[in-house]
């Protein structure tokens, strides 16, 4: 890697010859001043200490790899460029695991101190401020290449990242979730044993990988985890978390990021015990993003639980059995009136009166039996929405029995 050195003219240095003689008297002291910015290291920085003996070994080397590279540099008789190739490129590339980019900077900023006291005991006083000025122009363009390495290495991982984040979502998805997958999700952060819940919506048009960042900063401040990624023109987002288990909290969390999707239904799915069986909750919310566009009025987001209708009438069997078994079937263990006064309260078009007067009972009794249908089935059939899918409901029971 070269980079220009901006800081340093050639009119602002000596002549060859000069910097020749001043290279030769530096380069005697190189080894001290590598022992004496390890030593330095070690007083200063804690994180240093902490590193095992292979590691601070690997950073010596870097540090003398930098002094040797500045004497190499001061030396040219035309210093054009810094080359910090021969720098980096002396230690092991998992060395930038092991230390952050801030460690790195520290790393720098502590060898020029150490070569610049070195500069003033073996250098004459008229060479020092040549030699300083060097220093600090050289050091510049090592930080700038340093940062550079790390910013080239955090694409990399982001870039990988993002594919195995696809591949497990993908997976995730067709319902093959196994040991290997779970372990490639918690390499992404998956930390949740509990409590899963599936979102499906419309990509954005643009660029989904900010939309994707967005509800990841947004899942990570409500204490969930996520996964997500694009298949398509569809955005599929899967969170984790204990507290989704919860009776509509997997759409009270959706709402805060339901702006991330683009334009169109954001469905979310029921939530489930684990990872492994997200499949279920992919399978209702898939059903619930195809069947959505027949309820245009629908909530964004929208639970599929809510699509229960739409889904059966666009050929989902099991929104259809759930129709039947939720809400027929109790109504039909029930007993005591109720599957017959829901079907007359229906076909007298929601009106309690001639309700009662059909069954030639009190109005009072048909309210009465019309709040016990609310709690055996959850639905209201005094509710519009409700009662399309009671009336669906009725008709799903009847053609299974």
């Amino acid at each position: 890697m070269a980079a220009s050195t901006r800081g340093i003219t050639k009119s602002l240095l000596p002549a060859p010859k000069s910097r020749a003689a001043m290279a030769k008297r530096l380069s005697g002291a190189t080894a001290a001043m590598t022992t004496a910015t390890v030593a330095e290291m070690e007083e200063r920085h804690p994180w240093f200490r902490d590193l095992d003996a292979e590691h601070r070994s690997w950073v010596g080397v870097v540090a003398r790899a930098g002094i040797d590279g500045f004497v190499t540099w001061f030396a040219d008789p035309d210093p054009q460029a810094v080359t910090t190739t021969d720098i980096f490129g002396a230690a092991p590339r998992a060395l930038t695991r092991k230390i952050t980019l801030s460690q790195t900077v520290e790393l720098v900023r502590t060898t020029i101190d150490v070569v610049e006291e070195q500069i003033d005991e073996v250098a004459p006083r008229g060479d020092r401020p040549v030699l300083h000025a060097a220093i600090v122009g050289y050091s510049r363009e090592v930080a700038f290449a340093a940062a550079e390495i790390y910013a080239r290495a955090a694409e990399l991982r982001g870039a990988w990242d993002a594919r195995l984040e696809a591949l497990v979502v993908d997976a995730v998805l067709r319902g093959e979730t196994d040991e290997t997958v779970l372990s490639r999700a918690s390499t992404l952060g998956w930390r949740s044993s509990g409590g899963v819940v599936v979102v499906v919506g419309p990509a954005p048009e643009s660029d989904a990988g900010p939309a994707v960042e967005s509800v990841r900063r947004t899942a990570s401040a409500a204490g969930l985890d996520m996964l997500g990624a694009v298949q398509g023109d569809r955005l599929v987002v899967v969170l984790g978390g204990a507290g989704l288990t919860e009776d509509g909290a997997g759409r009270s969390v959706v709402s805060r990021f339901v702006d991330c999707f683009g334009d169109g239904p954001v469905v979310v799915g029921p939530p489930v015990e684990h990872l492994m069986d997200a499949a279920a909750s992919t399978r209702e919310a898939f059903s619930g993003f195809r069947a959505a566009p027949a309820w245009p009025e629908a909530p964004r987001p929208v639970d599929a639980s809510d699509l229960l209708p739409e889904r059966a009438l666009s050929g989902d069997g099991h929104a259809r059995r759930a129709l039947a078994r939720d809400l027929y079937d109790p109504l039909v263990a029930a007993g005591g009136g109720l599957l017959d006064t829901l079907v007359t309260f229906l076909d007298q078009g929601l009106q309690v009166e001639a309700a009662a007067r059909a069954l030639f009972v009190h109005a009072n009794t048909v309210r009465y039996r019309l709040r016990r249908i609310h709690e055996v089935t959850g639905y209201s059939p005094t509710d519009p929405r409700d009662g399309y899918a009671l009336r669906l409901a009725l008709t799903l029971g009847r053609l299974r029995r």
